[in-house]
């Protein structure tokens, strides 16, 4: 197949992500996709010192949406940064930057300390797809069908490609049996494509059923996704051969989260679905109203959390999806929570940015922003950064009761 147009600047050097050697960064990283399926919630890995504080979309290579960090109780805006247009990008954190896309067809650098504008790099159309932090580079697709690799320090372009369909969902990493670094996206052409993270070059491209609307989880060798095709896609991660397909029924926009050998994710006819991978079945459903589930979910040792078009956010137990709370927001909620130990973040379409109690969904603090908050919340350092269809970047910290 046929891998699109491929634009190369330059670019070499051993695969990490940005600020972290490769070695101590992947050990990290792929011990806290283990812990996701183990007794010890994955909060309890602490951050490697100098490393990218929320690489990727969800914060790890699995998707769980779980941090390495904790939030305090009370919040204030610490910077805004006003872009051109509505931001429904989700940021990315390296030590001392935030990256993130806005439909000014703008992707963005800024100061994670003041948010100051350190670059911007500019392309075509609307970028909503989360950027990926990894190798010195920030990756990410926009609406044009353009997937770019540019300079995490000076935002140059290094390399560039045409898909055949737009790109809505972040790019995965992961490391080759060579060393080398390996990049995954998915396109509107039905693609998945892993490419050379120094080059672009195309490695492997698989062919799903349908569009491709969210990112890759990888664990275990295997690269998962979720597609409109209404299949849970299961691959090698080294070549692309597939290993199975899972039949969820309808199809599904979110990015699906692992844990063990089970992924977690909402779809399009109403229901929260648990599948085992090794079974190649659903474990269990859940179904409350006739409302889609487009929020990507967030998986600890023993609950998963998600919300709906229904303005509910959901917590079900994890071994059986069975209800353990819920909490109404006054509008759709398809930003996707993240877990910062005993709390819960997420945006609504209500304006409001929410942090809740992971134990019993009671809600401690919230920020009205005023314009609906699809973007979904990175967390680091005790600092919460979330786009808003208002055009600002926020971010937010504060103090404990």
């Amino acid at each position: 197949m046929k891998p699109g147009n491929l634009s190369v600047a330059r670019r070499g050097g051993a695969f990490a992500f940005a600020g972290s050697p490769a070695p101590a960064l992947w050990s990290i990283l792929f011990s806290i996709s283990l812990l996701a399926g183990a007794a010890v919630a994955p909060a309890a890995v602490p951050a490697p010192t100098g490393a990218a504080l929320w690489p990727v979309f969800r914060g790890n290579a699995a998707l769980t949406g779980v941090a390495n960090d904790t939030l305090l109780a009370t919040n204030r805006v610490l910077w805004s940064f006003k872009t051109g247009a509505a931001v429904k990008s989700s940021a990315v954190i390296g030590t001392d930057r935030v990256y993130i896309g806005s439909d000014d067809g703008n992707l963005y650098a800024l100061n994670l300390a003041d948010g100051r504008l350190v670059w911007a790099f500019k392309a075509a159309e609307a970028m909503q797809a989360p950027p990926l932090l990894a190798d010195g580079m920030v990756f990410a697709g926009s609406a044009d069908g353009l997937f770019y690799a540019v300079e995490a320090a000076s935002g140059k372009l290094v390399w560039k490609m045409q898909t055949e369909g737009k790109i809505q969902a972040s790019a995965s990493a992961f490391a080759g049996t060579d060393g080398a670094g390996r990049i995954l996206f998915g396109s509107y052409d039905y693609k998945l494509r892993c490419v050379d993270a120094a080059t672009g070059s195309v490695l492997w491209t698989y062919e799903s059923g349908n569009y491709i609307n969210g990112a890759c989880a990888v664990a275990d060798g295997k690269a998962v996704f979720g597609g409109c095709d209404a299949l849970v896609h299961v691959l090698r991660l080294e070549d692309g051969v597939e290993m199975a397909q899972i039949d969820a029924g309808a199809y599904i926009p979110v990015s699906v989260a692992l844990a063990g050998q089970r992924a977690y994710f909402g779809h399009y006819d109403n229901e929260f679905l648990c599948v085992d991978l090794a079974g190649t079945n659903v474990v269990w459903r859940f179904h409350d109203r006739d409302f889609p589930y487009l929020s990507s979910a967030a998986v600890t040792a023993d609950r998963v959390v998600f919300g709906g078009d229904d303005k509910m956010l959901h917590c079900l137990n994890r071994a059986d999806g069975k209800s353990v709370w819920s909490f109404a927001a006054q509008g759709r909620i398809q930003s996707s929570p993240v877990v910062a130990g005993d709390k819960v973040v997420f945006g609504s379409d209500d304006g409001r940015l929410y942090l809740v109690r992971l134990l019993d969904g009671r809600e401690i603090w919230s920020y009205d922003t005023g314009q609906p908050v699809a973007s979904s919340p990175a967390v680091a350092g005790k600092k919460i950064v979330i786009g808003c269809n208002d055009g600002n970047v926020y971010c937010f910290g504060g103090s404990n009761l």
